[in-house]
């Protein structure tokens, strides 16, 4: 599940890449809305269920850091 961290690397692509006032979810192109839903699929394939799982986490805890640092809350 630590793995699934290298889902970050989208944000390399941004300008800059940092960018403490910046929410995550709905910027970066892996962590949009479609690519959310495609891992919620992937949590019901035995095989890939702690990836999907250990994405989805992710994905709620960038949520959690966009409603800290900028008042937007993304579910």
């Amino acid at each position: 599940m630590i793995a699934t961290m290298i889902v970050d690397i989208d944000h390399l692509l941004a300008n800059p890449i940092y960018d403490p006032l910046r929410c995550s979810i709905g910027f970066h192109p892996l962590h949009e809305f479609i690519p959310i839903i495609i891992y919620g699929v992937i949590c019901f394939f035995k095989p890939l269920r702690y990836v999907g799982i250990g994405l989805i986490i992710h994905m709620a805890l960038d949520s959690i850091d966009c409603m800290v640092s900028n008042g937007v809350w993304y579910v």
